[in-house]
């Protein structure tokens, strides 16, 4: 892999088209699709210390690899101000991602301001956040004081050989598994815990993890590699089909498909037939969930996309920085959303061979890292 992809701060005028009749937030505003905007994912930070394969391979994200300036970053009060813009419009479910949110200092402070948010239906926010894990025994009950509700933890394998070959920093699987219970304890669950399945590397792993996880409280799901991005190198012939992963743990332990616990959930359920609990499959390859997709995405400088596939994003942090009013904001985000109609796994699932459906040609697909999966 010889092209490195490096994202460069620069100030800019933002894209986005402020609408010259501006309406109030009423609590809901649908796309082009009939889709309502639903769940936000903040990306708080594009550093990570972990070096996945799938996501920050060390190939591209070397000791070189130029990272945000710190003023490019969104900061917490710029943060909480789009957010509170976006739950005006029927947010009910904020995710903080990553690279690793963990290492953005002082990360409590921005969940107690989120979770201080009033929501129109007066119900409180589902506030999440998804972690490598790696320093969630040491903050877990400090995440849950400030606020958190639940963490979603990136766990590949329980090998430790596999897993740190997968991760390529030489983290163990213990560090992880400790992390985990401790979240457990400081009561931020349901846990559920990621795994990415790449045929070749991982995939034997289907059968341990799943009954290590099995009769616990955490729920286990597994994710097809996705196309993400174009610093993976993904190749289709390393997808293993969700389908096949059902097979195999059926096969030792036989499954039951469940109801989805609300529209637009990005996995499908399965619960063990013997009561030990459930695992889920996140299939956006071979089966795709576009049709109910309701998340945006905020990438760490502040560049709002309305698809995880996307190749371009639209500049929030621009209107921010440019004295636009909290309305002027609101009819920004309400008039892209009103516009959006993106179904690029819908496209790319009608010929998984094809490795950029994009509607773009040409442009190269924003990173995982950059805005959180």
């Amino acid at each position: 892999m010889s092209e490195k992809i490096i994202l460069l701060h620069q100030e800019r005028k933002s894209n986005m088209l402020v609408p010259s009749v501006l309406e109030a937030p009423v609590g809901r505003v649908d796309d082009a699709l009939g889709r309502p905007l639903h769940d936000l994912r903040i990306s708080v930070t594009d550093r990570c210390n972990f070096r996945c394969v799938y996501c920050m391979p060390k190939e591209v994200f070397d000791k070189d690899y130029a990272y945000l300036p710190h003023n490019a970053l969104l900061s917490f009060e710029e943060i909480t101000r789009v957010a509170a813009i976006f739950v005006a419009h029927g947010v009910e479910k904020i995710r903080l991602t990553g690279g690793e949110p963990l290492l953005r200092k002082d990360l409590e402070r921005l969940i107690a301001m989120l979770a201080a948010l009033p929501t129109p239906s007066g119900r409180p926010l589902d506030l999440t956040l998804t972690t490598n894990g790696s320093l969630l025994a040491r903050k877990a009950r400090a995440l849950k004081d400030a606020g958190l509700n639940r963490v979603t933890v990136s766990l590949d394998a329980l090998d430790d050989a596999i897993f740190k070959r997968m991760n390529d920093v030489d983290f163990a699987v213990a560090d992880v598994l400790r992390g985990i219970d401790a979240a457990h304890e400081a009561g931020l669950g349901p846990i559920k815990i990621n795994m990415v399945v790449k045929a070749g590397m991982n995939d034997q792993q289907i059968l341990p993890m799943a009954r290590h996880f099995k009769n616990t409280p955490y729920i286990l799901r597994f994710i097809e590699y996705m196309d993400v991005g174009a610093s993976n190198g993904w190749n289709m012939a390393e997808v293993i089909p969700s389908s096949e992963v059902v097979a195999r743990i059926h096969a030792a332990m036989p499954l039951v498909a469940i109801d989805a616990n609300y529209t637009g959930e990005t996995a499908s359920r399965w619960r063990y037939r013997d009561g030990g609990g459930e695992v889920g499959m996140i299939s956006s390859v071979t089966q795709s969930f576009c049709k109910d997709c309701s998340r945006a995405r905020l990438s760490t400088e502040g560049q709002l996309y309305t698809c995880l596939f996307a190749t371009r994003g639209h500049d929030l942090r621009g209107l921010l920085r440019d004295g636009r009013s909290d309305a002027q904001i609101a009819g920004a985000v309400s008039h892209l959303w009103q516009q959006r109609s993106d179904r690029y796994s819908d496209t790319r699932t009608q010929n998984t061979s094809d490795t950029d459906s994009s509607s773009e040609p040409g442009l190269k697909r924003v990173e995982m890292s950059y805005i959180g999966g």
